[in-house]
């Protein structure tokens, strides 16, 4: 009996699919007329849209200072001496992408000067002007004039960072290919001159960071060496002096208790001597260690004006909007049945 009800559920459900099916194509004028104006409606949307400008900068990182080094690090290591030719990278690619996105970096990008729209100013009042965000910040009760030349409040950190996850949002760094290491740094802007800047501006800062904090280790090594060298270069002037002066004193003394002082200052001299030649030996080296460890960033396309528009899809847009319109205009003439329907049988 069960399935004798189930059968006849079913039969009412495709009986009253049916009926639905011949009323909608009987309403398929005014569907195809709802979807061709939503049709319309989103073409006309992309042209209301602000057109937007996509800088794209594709670069390479070599870690290691090239291969071009590595004989002297294999000369070198005959002699005791590491000059780093065989060290891993301590930044990997992911980290030079995270790098790009950091707040610091983007900062430090948007407080250099940059010539846009034939002005000379901050990157960063530049992108308040473009976007339209200047007007809204003098409106504010809480804001006088524009702190980021001058000033160092919470103000000018407050807006920074709400610039900051703008741009993130807008900034679109990914891999090319994992073999040759290959970046593409991505941009879009309302205007391209910004844009075009912007990218430049932040791979060269990154780049100074990041090989800043390569080469530290190699840059203290090399001061204390260089710094050791001229004192030591002091000392031994100073030492070959008084030897100088002792030896002409005693060029009439023929005992060696009155040659005391010579001697001393004799083998003082080749202390000395021996200390500085090995500290340049060793200066020598560091140097080399500085330029295997200094990384390479190589920039392989840069953006050039003027940039490609981005202003969106029309044709995209108006199937959206069709496919829109349609889905509406079928659920507006079913509900409106099934509303007369129950209208009737109440």
């Amino acid at each position: 009996m069960e399935g004798y009800n189930d059968e006849i559920q079913l039969k009412d459900i495709l009986i009253k699919l049916s009926e639905y099916k011949v009323f909608l194509l009987k309403k398929k004028v005014a569907i195809i007329a709802f979807s061709f104006l939503f049709f319309v409606i989103g073409v006309v949307y992309t042209f209301t849209l602000n057109t937007k400008y996509n800088a794209e900068l594709t670069f390479v990182v070599e870690a290691d200072g090239g291969t071009s080094l590595g004989a002297m690090s294999g000369i070198a290591s005959q002699f005791g001496f590491d000059i780093g030719g065989g060290e891993s990278s301590t930044f990997s690619q992911s980290n030079v992408i995270e790098l790009l996105k950091s707040r610091g970096v983007i900062h430090n990008t948007l407080m250099q000067n940059a010539k846009v729209n034939s002005k000379n100013d901050l990157l960063i009042e530049h992108y308040l002007e473009i976007n339209e965000i200047k007007d809204e910040l003098v409106k504010s009760n809480n804001f006088k004039g524009f702190p980021f030349h001058d000033n160092t409040g919470y103000i000018k950190d407050s807006i920074s960072g709400v610039i900051w996850l703008t741009i993130i949002a807008d900034l679109i760094i990914e891999m090319q290919s994992n073999e040759a290491n290959i970046i593409t740094l991505s941009y879009t802007s309302l205007n391209q001159e910004f844009a075009k800047e912007f990218v430049e501006k932040l791979i060269a800062e990154m780049s100074k960071m990041y090989i800043s904090h390569k080469t530290a280790q190699a840059n203290s090594t090399l001061d204390f060496l260089q710094n050791r060298a001229d004192s030591v270069f002091v000392e031994l002037e100073i030492a070959e002096q008084e030897f100088a002066k002792v030896k002409d004193i005693n060029q009439r003394i023929v005992k060696a208790s009155g040659r005391l002082k010579e001697l001393q200052l004799m083998r003082r001299v080749e202390v000395l001597n021996t200390m500085y030649l090995e500290i340049i030996k060793n200066l020598e080296l560091s140097k080399i260690t500085l330029l295997n460890k200094t990384p390479i960033i190589n920039i392989i396309d840069k953006p050039i004006l003027p940039l490609v528009e981005n202003r969106g899809s029309k044709i995209l847009a108006g199937l959206l909007g069709g496919f829109l319109g349609g889905f509406l205009s079928v659920c507006y003439f079913i509900f409106r049945k099934l509303f007369k329907e129950a209208l009737a049988e109440a």
